[in-house]
């Protein structure tokens, strides 16, 4: 297979092998040129570099010369470890800062926020994915990244909390070490309320003195609680914006609950953004095989013909996770499983899977094509749509709790853990065809995948040696999202022998066997698309309208009729009215029975 080398970071290729290294990007480059000339400040007082204009750093205090008008000269001590020092009588500046400052005002930094920087996504996931881009060499060549929250914490704090959860490719960790000090040194942290403009301001000089003359962008990442979204954009646009660079914002699902909350938030926070300074980041549509779902169809011409209700009789989208809420049920049990997954994570899924072919590449005809998919979708209604809540299951010494057993989950309560649901594309491409999705926790195996189950062939010769289970004869195309990536189509072949007997077989294209290299995890790629301005995986407003549009009506039947829903053993397959309402549309779940 050939692979695509559009990717902008040298190191990114997931080539078999690579003849020759990409081309590195100048944006690409960290390194950094130490001599500095050191420009006035604010205050009467004017920094000046020695006659030669070098600034020569060592393992001992160097030391720069602070002028104040015309008189005595004083010298400051900058020391290996960076702090921020600031007194009555003189400036201390972080060696960044001093770096800085030999500047093009053509030059331009990046600064990244985590707000919310002590959060488990923010520890988990943020951090470790720009690490990770630093070590690809696919941040700009100057970029700082600050750490905000309510929490009181020094930059050493930060640091230390940071190292604790980041790690090297495993296929090129020989300098990891020395990468990790260097990435760690260009964060910070500032303390501050979400909803605080004067603390706000207060991170916009820190910003400043890091950015110096520079174009300065700035990314904020909102790692928080839905509720305090609009309070947080409110107080770093009018506080912390650049003045003269691009400033973006991150926006973490949940958008909403329902049509009305998600359009309330959109409003909210169009007040103090345009709608291409808003990135609301579905980290699913970064991973991999999602990522490949374009290239897979309209790039290779047996797929394309097949894509259309004359060959596929059916396609399933399935979620599944091995465990429960396990102490996380405060969250969950606000939301539920249909909110959590299905409207935004598979729906998302479903909409490139079914787009027709957009007029380029570029982000608005990706995602306008998205949005005429979802808007000739009808809404979903309690008679579509199966509800499943798991009990507890004891094998062996081991009891799983049920969900209403987890302490952080209300005693009572009806929130769904588990949903399927059929729905129907009206165009000419996929009228009749049925879309099953079910999404669940506490199943049997954790997986994500999109199965494609194809017609049967008419008249078939062979009907007589593959026996009447006319399913398992389907032909189908397998997209293993997570875990262990993998595209195989399922065929039917002769097995070998003088009788004549046939299998169901695989044409497996395993990602781990077949490339090298790891795959990047998925907020490594929506980071760098953020900081490039890349909008393609990013969710427009009327995009996220669409898609609410189709659940609001199910989801406010399940509420307002408190549906009970059906119980189904931790560590099952789930509730059996997922199978009848397969079964209602002539569809067995190819995920179950079939050990592929």
């Amino acid at each position: 297979m050939a692979a695509f080398s559009s990717t902008r970071c040298p190191s990114h290729a997931t080539t078999p092998s690579s003849p020759s290294p990409r081309p590195r990007l100048p944006s690409s480059v960290c390194g950094h040129d130490r001599r500095a000339t050191l420009p006035s400040i604010p205050g009467g007082l004017a920094l000046r570099a020695q006659p030669s204009s070098r600034l020569r750093r060592s393992r001992r205090a160097n030391a720069v010369r602070l002028h104040e008008g015309a008189g005595a000269t004083t010298i400051i001590p900058i020391e290996n470890e960076f702090p921020m020092k600031k007194s009555k009588d003189s400036l201390s500046l972080t060696l960044p800062e001093v770096e800085n400052i030999n500047i093009s005002e053509n030059e331009s930094t990046v600064s990244i926020t985590v707000v919310g920087a002590s959060g488990d996504l923010a520890k988990k996931k943020i951090f470790p994915a720009l690490f990770a881009l630093f070590y690809e060499d696919c941040l700009p060549k100057h970029f700082t990244i600050y750490g905000y929250g309510r929490s009181k914490m020094t930059d050493a704090e930060l640091r230390n909390m940071i190292s604790k959860s980041l790690t090297c490719r495993i296929d090129k960790s020989e300098n990891c070490e020395e990468k990790m000090d260097q990435f760690l040194e260009r964060c910070f942290y500032h303390s501050g309320h979400y909803d605080s403009p004067e603390n706000f301001a207060e991170l916009d000089k820190e910003l400043k003195l890091h950015e110096g003359r520079r174009i300065s962008n700035r990314l904020f990442y909102l790692s928080i609680p839905p509720n305090i979204f609009v309070d947080a954009v409110r107080c770093s646009s009018s506080s912390a914006a650049s003045g003269n660079g691009w400033t973006r914002v991150i926006v973490e699902k949940p958008f909403g609950r329902d049509s009305e909350s998600s359009a309330a938030l959109t409003k909210a926070l169009k007040q103090y953004l345009e709608e291409n300074q808003i990135f609301r980041i579905d980290h699913y549509l970064g991973k991999e095989l999602v990522e490949n779902l374009s290239v897979l169809r309209f790039s290779n011409l047996i797929f394309e013909p097949l894509w259309s209700r004359k060959y596929i009789r059916n396609v399933q989208l399935i979620f599944s996770e091995d465990f429960g809420t396990e102490g996380r049920g405060g969250y969950f049990d606000n939301y539920g499983i249909i909110r959590d997954i299905m409207q935004n994570h598979l729906l998302q899924i479903l909409a490139l899977f079914a787009m027709e072919t957009p007029v380029s590449l570029d982000a608005e005809d990706i995602r306008n094509e998205k949005v005429k998919v979802l808007r000739c979708m009808k809404p979903l209604h309690l008679d579509d749509v199966v509800i499943g809540q798991y009990t507890s299951h004891k094998e062996g010494s081991t009891t799983y709790l049920a969900y209403t057993d987890d302490k952080t989950v209300p005693k009572g309560s009806l929130t769904p853990t588990f949903a399927a649901a059929a729905l129907f594309i009206n165009n000419a491409r996929w009228e009749g065809v049925p879309f099953l999705m079910k999404a669940g926790k506490a199943l049997q195996d954790r997986r994500a995948e999109i199965r494609v189950q194809f017609r049967h062939v008419p008249g078939n010769l062979y009907n007589q040696k593959l026996g009447t289970d006319l399913n398992q004869a389907t032909n189908e195309l397998v997209i293993r999202v997570q875990p262990d990536e993998a595209i195989y189509l399922l065929i039917n072949n002769k097995v070998p022998g003088l009788e004549m007997k046939l299998d169901h077989s695989n044409l497996n294209l395993h990602y781990a066997a077949r490339y090298s290299k790891e795959i990047p995890d998925a907020y490594e790629r929506l980071l760098l698309d953020a900081i490039e301005g890349e909008r393609r995986v990013f969710i427009r407003s009327d995009e996220l309208d669409a898609a609410w549009a189709i659940f609001t009506p199910v989801l406010k039947e399940i509420e307002e009729k408190k549906t009970i829903p059906e119980s189904y053993p931790y560590g099952s397959q789930g509730p059996v009215g997922a199978h009848r309402l397969a079964a209602r549309y002539n569809v067995r779940w190819g995920d179950l029975g079939t050990g592929q």
